[in-house]
């Protein structure tokens, strides 16, 4: 049976080192996440998970203990999407499964191709989510979908109402190989401390009211508008030409 490529422990150390790089990397101005093969994730590896917790020893608190600080790592590695400042966009294709989709939520842009589906698989193996689905997903697709499909564990497919999970004509690879690439470039081409910015400002404002998010990116926006990018993006318009821009 295939794993659809199901996440080792080795994937949550290994990851956020991936993202670091790029995050730092001058020519990379997008961050592309896909599966390979048939399916984009299909979610954590149980058997690791299983031999994580029978290697352990102790009492029963201990075990606890190094158990938490387990899941806290592992949550770390996804919430290292967030903490990239290069836009990063899912390319999901065939079945998201579990932690799959708390990957996928802690994206910036869902793209999905229509014969994506999803299923939050946790509660059906006698776990509650805990790798950020119960946390983002209701901000994506509403409280009332996040609570029924994350109670039920039944897949869904192409739900009209997700409104934030973009929908791609196509099946299978080709959103990886012509759609996403296509939005990459078209991000790419915007100002980088200007998306940089909006990914900062969006998600910190998650946490702030109107006004302490209107503080934010006011502050933010005091320092990133001396910038050349500003003055070359207005000159742009004015003479009808595509603005260029030194890399982040």
């Amino acid at each position: 049976m295939e794993d659809y490529n199901a996440l080792s422990l080795d994937f949550f150390a290994e990851f956020p080192r991936a993202l670091h790089a790029l995050d730092r990397n001058p020519n990379v101005s997008v961050v592309v996440l896909s599966g390979a093969g048939n399916h984009f994730c299909g979610g954590l590896d149980l058997k690791s998970l299983a031999a994580f917790i029978n290697d352990s020893s102790g009492d029963h608190g201990r075990i606890g203990e190094r158990l938490r600080r387990q899941i806290k790592f592992m949550q770390d590695a996804i919430t290292a999407i967030e903490r990239c400042r290069k836009p990063v966009i899912a390319a999901i294709h065939g079945e998201c499964r579990g932690t799959g989709v708390g990957i996928v939520t802690a994206c910036d842009v869902r793209y999905c191709t229509k014969d994506s589906f999803f299923s939050v698989k946790e509660v059906g193996v006698a776990i509650a989510a805990d790798m950020g689905t119960l946390q983002r997903l209701p901000g994506i697709v509403g409280f009332g979908n996040a609570m029924e499909l994350s109670k039920g564990g039944f897949r869904v497919r192409r739900p009209s109402n997700w409104v934030w999970f973009l929908w791609f004509s196509g099946q299978g690879r080709n959103l990886t190989k012509v759609f996403a690439p296509l939005q990459r470039v078209r991000i790419g081409r915007k100002p980088p401390l200007a998306v940089v910015g909006t990914k900062a400002v969006l998600i910190r404002s998650r946490d702030l009211n109107l006004e302490q998010g209107l503080e934010y990116v006011a502050t933010w926006n005091s320092s990133m508008l001396l910038s050349d990018d500003l003055t070359r993006a207005i000159s742009a318009q004015k003479h009808v030409r595509k603005p260029t821009y030194a890399k982040l």
